[in-house]
């Protein structure tokens, strides 16, 4: 693309700890955003997951925001996207499912980007 990338993603909760910074890293490398926020982050806090993430991205390119819910920080994403850009959001792909420590909830981001775009038309 000669556009932007403007990624969103997280990191899972309940997972291994020693990623995250690794995975903060190669997203602010490699994107021209960086939106932070949370994936499945099971029992742990997701601020705390965030954190951990954002310890890799010292010195990075990206642009770096962080956004722990997820919706706002793809609703973010798409508005700061221009024409030839690319919104890429990693991590849940096909799930239609968010896990927290209260439990599975629904979450497809099919439904969230879908629900957003239709916002933007009401305006």
């Amino acid at each position: 693309t000669n556009g932007r990338i403007i990624a969103v993603f997280g990191c899972g909760g309940d997972r291994d700890k020693t990623k995250r910074p690794k995975m903060g890293k190669i997203v602010g490398d490699l994107a021209d955003v960086a939106v932070v926020t949370s994936d499945n982050p099971r029992s742990e806090d997701p601020q705390l997951i965030v954190d951990d993430v954002l310890e890799g991205m010292h010195n990075c390119k990206a642009k770096i925001k962080v956004l722990v819910d997820r919706t706002e920080a793809i609703r973010y994403a798409l508005g700061e996207a221009k024409k030839g850009d690319v919104v890429l959001l990693a991590g849940k792909g096909h799930e239609t499912y968010q896990i927290l420590n209260t439990g599975k909830i629904h979450y497809d981001e099919r439904e969230v980007v879908a629900g957003i775009l239709a916002e933007g038309k009401d305006k």
